[in-house]
């Protein structure tokens, strides 16, 4: 009721000032505890240390975070696609909460010029952005609550920052890639995919899990042979980021390391 006056008294008086600002500035409102908004900045790279020795960092709003941007990234397609199965949701809603996508979104917002860090900037983490985003989304939900966080993801959020077009447009037959993959590069891929442990015939779930020369490097599940596979593959192309050619020695190196533990 009050917030037409509290906004710019928050905004430019008191030792918070400049957190209540960058609140405003990137979500479009003012927080009832601004010490959460806090937290959710500092990256571990610049802990607090209390006396106890304890460090705090914006570790566990993350944990926090990443569970509410799932749950309302899920209530939002289960809305959106009322005529579509669990695994076209379960992939889409890989893409949307991908580090990559919510790393995008940080930088959208303009949350790489909020966080604290003691790394000068040269990250080991590469989405260390959008890990913060999830820490704000744990803050926004301790602060303000969960139908508050779903609107303003679905409602603000992802309609600026998120083009659903893309996400539907980009590729979905992931087995057929990384088969092409595999046979450009000279490695040999097999699928093992059989009934789960919970098929029943009311209920026909598959489970698959890819070999490349003989090592695991993905599973996935899902109503049909088909659907389980591209799910594993999915999984593959998610470990990787992208099975691209200037991208294979990653999985390459990742296969290396595997052997040797072997």
């Amino acid at each position: 009721m009050f917030d037409f006056l509290l906004r710019p008294l928050r905004r430019r008086f008191g030792s918070d000032k400049h957190y209540y600002a960058a609140v405003d500035d990137m979500f479009g409102f003012i927080p009832h505890n601004i010490e959460l908004y806090k937290l959710a900045l500092i990256h571990k790279s610049a802990s607090v240390t209390l006396d106890n020795g304890q460090q705090i960092n914006n570790e566990r709003l993350e944990f926090l975070g990443d569970a509410v941007i799932e749950s309302v990234t899920s209530d939002y397609l289960f809305i959106e696609f009322p005529d579509r199965d669990e695994g076209f949701m379960t992939q889409l809603r890989s893409k949307i909460v991908s580090r990559q996508s919510l790393n995008g979104i940080a930088k959208s917002l303009g949350l790489d010029t909020y966080l604290i860090s003691n790394s000068g900037g040269n990250f080991t983490q590469k989405h260390i952005y959008g890990d913060a985003f999830e820490a704000m989304m744990g803050a926004i939900y301790l602060d303000q609550g969960y139908d508050f966080v779903n609107r303003l993801l679905i409602n603000d959020i992802y309609g600026r920052y998120l083009s659903m077009e893309d996400m539907l447009m980009s590729e979905t037959d992931f087995k057929s890639r990384l088969i092409e993959w595999c046979q450009k590069n000279h490695h040999a891929i097999e699928f093992r995919t059989d009934h789960d442990k919970g098929y029943s015939s009311s209920r026909p779930v598959f489970s698959s899990t890819i070999f490349v020369d003989g090592i695991v490097v993905g599973h996935g599940a899902g109503d049909s042979k088909k659907e389980a596979e591209q799910s594993a593959s999915f999984s593959v192309s998610q470990s990787t980021m992208t099975i691209s050619d200037e991208q294979s020695a990653q999985l390459l190196d990742t296969l290396d390391r595997m052997k040797k533990k072997a």
